[in-house]
């Protein structure tokens, strides 16, 4: 099973820190986990989300980068770096249990049944 991980923090909540307008300092994220290897009934790929906000560090914003000039990529690390930051593994760990939910629903480990009044 192979899964891959899509980042989406293209969702910010910006003011202005010490003049410089538009700073990020909140970014609303989601990560998908998509498995193409074990197809729903229909015929479309198992996924599976997370999703929160994450507040930035902007005590000391040394490199400022104008919002214009702000990238995905770099909204992403900052998300990262921010989640990992109280525990170096929290997004691993997001990770594993993406991954965990796509087996489950490969393979549910139970089922609900409705009993029958008689």
């Amino acid at each position: 099973m192979a899964i891959n991980y899509t980042w989406n923090v293209n969702t910010v909540d910006v003011k202005e820190i010490n003049g410089n307008t538009d700073t990020v300092f909140n970014v609303h994220w989601v990560l998908t986990a998509t498995d193409d290897t074990n197809n729903d009934a229909e015929g479309n790929p198992q996924t599976a989300t997370a999703s929160s906000t994450v507040v930035l560090d902007t005590s000391s914003i040394s490199n400022f980068i104008p919002f214009e000039d702000l990238t995905v990529t770099k909204v992403q690390g900052w998300v990262e770096n921010a989640l990992n930051k109280r525990d170096d593994t929290k997004v691993e760990i997001i990770k594993n249990v993406l991954a965990s939910d796509i087996v489950n629903k490969i393979n549910p480990p139970f089922q609900t049944k409705i009993l029958e009044t008689k």
